[in-house]
Order: C-alpha cells, then structure tokens, then sequence
C-alpha cells in the first residue's frame, strides 16, 4: 500500500473521529521519514523481531514520557502560559487542566499527571468534604473527556489526607478508563484502613495499582519520581528519552544452550540493543531542539534526569526453550509441571535472566541516561506480540493459584527499576470478601513486589498490559469506534495476545502470602 492509499484509508476510516485520524496521519509523517543511522546489524534485529523500538518515530522529536514538577508549576505559575500562581483549588485544578495540554508523550497526551494529593492539598484548607468532592469529580470527568487516553496516570499517597481519598471515591463511582491511577503504599506511613478502601476500589474497578513506595523510592534521588503510563517509574522533573526493548524469546532460540546464552547470545543482542538506544536519545537530545521548551526554561523539567528505558519481554518463552521444554500444548496446560511459573528450576532460570539483564544495564554506560544510566523495565507487551508473554510474566491462561503466582515472580521485582508488573486476575467472589484483597496486596508487597495489580472477573473495567479498557467497548468498537484513543489498542491485544484467557483464582483471606511465608 502506498503511503498516499495509507492516508487516504486513515481519512475515511468510520471508527475513527477527527482527532483520531488527525493522530494516525501524524503517525504516519513520522513513519515516512528515514530513519536514523543504524548499523546493519541493528538494522537486522530490528526487521527480524528480536529488538523493537516502540513505534516512537523514525525522527524523534519529544521523549517517549515527560514527567514535569507540577507542584514547582502551581507555586510559581507559568510566564509561557501567562499563568500566575494559583490561589485556591479552582484555580490550581484549572492551571492543571491548561499544562496538561502542552506535556508531549508518545501518545500525544500528557502520561504523568502528577502526585496530585499531594500538590493539591495546598489548596483545600478551609473546604468541606462536599465541596471538595464536587470539585474534583468534575476535575476527574474533565480529564476522561478531554483526554480520553488510558496511559495518562495519576499518583496519590501514601499519606492519608482528604484529597487520596476523595480521588478514591471519585474513581470508584465514576469506573473511567482515563485516568490511569496508582496508590503509594508505605506500612510505615500509610493506615492500614485507607490500603482497605484501595482494595475495596479494585473489587469495585480494578483500580488503582497498589505500588510499593519504598521500594521505588529507594531507587531514586531525593527529587523524587512519578509513576506514568501503565506501571512505568521514573524520575520527577524528567522521564524517559526512548523505550527500546528486547524479545528474550527471539534471544534465546539463537542460543546453542544455556551457556552460550549467557556467554555469547544475551550480551550480543543487549549490545545491539544499547546501539538503538544510542541512536535515538542522541538525535533526541542533539537534533530535535526540544529541551528547548518552556518546560526546560521554567525548570519544570532538566535534561539530565531523562533516562532510556531498557525493555525486555517474553521471558517465559525464553526460560521454557532454553530448558527444552514443549510449546505450552493443551496436554502441557494441564500438568505444566516443568515450565516458566512452575517449575522451580523454570523459575530460577528466570531470575538469572532478570539478574544478568541488572547486571548489564547497571555497567553499560549511556550518553544520556539517569546518572549515566539506562533503566531496566519489564515491558509489558502491545497488541501485536504474537505468542509472546509480555515482561517476566506468566503466559495467560496458565497462571498458577495467586500465592504461587507472586511466589515465582517475586524475585524478579529487585531488577526492573523502571517498572515491573502482573495482573493477578481474581474470581468475582472477592467482592463480597474485600479483606482477602486487601491481605492478598499487602502480602504480595512483602515478598517484595513493586506493584500489586489485580483485575475482578466480572468487571466491564480490566487492565489489558497495565492501561485500562471496557470490556463493553470492545464489543462496540468495530462497529463504532471509540472516543477513547487506547480502546483499539484494547481491541487488538484481546484477538491477538490472549490477555482474555487470563485465569480467574478464588482467594480468601486465609490464601494471602501474610500467611505462606
């Protein structure tokens, strides 16, 4: 198809509304530029599979994740966007819904939106429950209206205070797609009464992510850091230059055995892998001009705390052919004894993996990264990964009972700097046993997970890799389209990628990992 067909097929496309088409036809000026120098070999990687560069454009002209200080904005204003410092929540909740107009991402809408409680509680004093209530309620409408993107995020916590809980409430009534909302928890700061309410919400709508603050606060500097897009942390007042990841499963069948993959194979790709990073935050940095912007000269963001992200994905496939196991069979699903999620020498080979990937990224060097560094992030897959299971995760409809569940990933979690998650699918019973859920969390957390993250079976509002879809919607969206931009990545990763196929399991409160330790 030529590129002029192309266009012309985004242009009379039904499902699609003006902005929507605007979007695609923007995507594809990106896509008709040449691309980067890259080497041969890189060039190669990338045409057969083994290393992608998520669909960033062939030029990049803005960073893959912005993260802007938005409580630095709402104390001094903003001379670019003739704001003056904000006096009450009107005021700060209508400076906010202005910036988040002008923060680039990947998607064209602003990933980051803040750690709102926290920024916002400035502007409360002196209000009562109701009209704080009221106020951001329509703030969280706006937001689903006006951004309708699935990957713009939300942090609150992990202090208790009347705004965390007024976003929970809010959240949990309305059951948006957008935003994406993450709760830090911290068993030295926050209540163990408000954790309940955060798990009563992901019986109610499969939000928020229950993130595991001092673990990921421990990984940064004291500016701080956000969570963004589906699970992904990274510094405050930065972000992430690019995400290039690699398929740990294309890696491991050029492998002779397992030594040679660890030898040979695994430091190659990475290599190659580091060269496409080079190659893409270099012109980003150098040739774009964007840290020029408004958000650099009113340091709301600094160069130097942009980091790539250094993805990897398909580690079940590459742990079960790297020990020779089978293709996971109908006849395997039922005894899959000897593979990735079961196996405790599976398992194991999982975590060397996921230690020399650390290893790797910690020594290698980077023109432009976090401290000199890339940050390894477990990639949780997009609608096109074809029999590979995203991340470090457990292929979809084989998942063991919870505890062993988060007993064989746990491990991994110590690695992914930049992110890591599962999504602990639960049979609908727990809604009548929100304890369980709660229990379920905070023992996950203790074995050392950086995100809890569970999806209710019955629930219309699931988590397809860590963004959020309506189950309605996908059954309406090849008739009618979608006014939110991420239903059609929804759509395609339910036909493509099996995320429908998760495994519901029964949990009680005897079941937590509080109590399997």
């Amino acid at each position: 198809m030529t590129l002029q067909e192309k266009l012309a097929q985004i242009i009379s496309d039904p499902t699609l509304s003006p902005k929507q088409k605007s979007n695609y036809l923007a995507l594809e000026a990106d896509a008709s530029l040449p691309y980067l120098t890259i080497s041969d070999a890189v060039t190669q990687a990338k045409s057969t599979g083994i290393i992608c560069d998520m669909f960033e454009g062939n030029a990049p002209f803005k960073p893959r994740y912005v993260l802007p200080d938005y409580a630095k904005f709402l104390q001094q204003g903003s001379e670019y966007l003739e704001l003056q410092a904000p006096q009450d929540l009107d005021e700060a909740l209508n400076a906010l819904t202005i910036i988040y107009h002008h923060v680039p991402s990947v998607t064209n809408i602003p990933v980051y939106l803040g750690q709102l409680d926290e920024i916002l509680m400035p502007f409360v004093d002196g209000l009562d429950e109701d009209v704080v209530y009221r106020k951001i309620k329509l703030f969280w409408i706006m937001l689903d209206r006006t951004l309708p993107d699935a990957f713009m995020h939300v942090n609150i916590g992990p202090s208790d205070n009347i705004v965390c809980r007024t976003i929970l409430r809010v959240d949990a009534e309305l059951k948006q797609v957008a935003p994406n909302l993450t709760f830090m928890y911290d068993p030295d700061i926050t209540p163990d009464e408000l954790l309940q309410v955060a798990a009563s919400n992901i019986c109610e709508c499969s939000k928020p992510h229950i993130a595991n603050y001092p673990i990921h606060k421990s990984a940064y500097d004291k500016q701080g850091f956000g969570i963004v897009s589906c699970y992904n942390s990274l510094p405050l007042a930065g972000g992430a230059n690019t995400l290039v990841r690699l398929n740990l499963k294309e890696v491991a069948l050029k492998a002779d055995n397992i030594d040679t993959f660890f030898a040979d194979t695994l430091p190659h790709y990475c290599q190659l892998t580091y060269d496409l990073i080079e190659a893409r935050s270099k012109y980003l940095h150098e040739e774009s001009h964007f840290f020029n912007s408004f958000l650099i000269k009113e340091g709301l963001i600094e160069e130097q705390r942009f980091a790539p992200m250094f993805g990897i994905y398909g580690m079940a496939e590459a742990v079960n052919i790297l020990l020779g196991n089978p293709e996971l069979s109908e006849t395997a699903l039922e005894k899959p004894s000897q593979h990735y999620g079961h196996s405790k020498i599976a398992n194991e080979l999982g975590h060397r993996i996921s230690a020399e990937l650390d290893n790797i990224v910690k020594s290698t060097p980077v023109t432009y990264g976090y401290h000199g560094r890339a940050l390894l992030h477990s990639q949780g897959g997009i609608s096109l990964d074809i029999d590979v299971t995203p991340g470090v995760r457990i292929p979809y409809g084989t998942e063991p009972d919870p505890i062993s569940h988060v007993r064989a990933l746990a491990e991994h979690h110590q690695y992914y700097t930049s992110g890591i998650s599962d999504i602990l699918t639960i049979d609908e019973t727990i809604k009548s046993n929100p304890e369980a859920m709660y229990q379920l969390c905070k023992g996950t957390l203790s074995l050392g997970f950086r995100e809890f993250t569970a999806n209710v079976a019955s629930n219309d509002l699931i988590r397809v890799t860590g963004y959020m879809i309506k189950l309605s919607d996908i059954a309406d969206f090849k008739q009618q389209g979608s006014r939110t931009n991420t239903t059609g990545l929804g759509a395609e990763a339910a036909a493509n990628t099996g995320i429908l196929n998760r495994k519901p399991r029964v949990t009680s409160h005897e079941q937590s990992p509080v109590y399997a330790k």
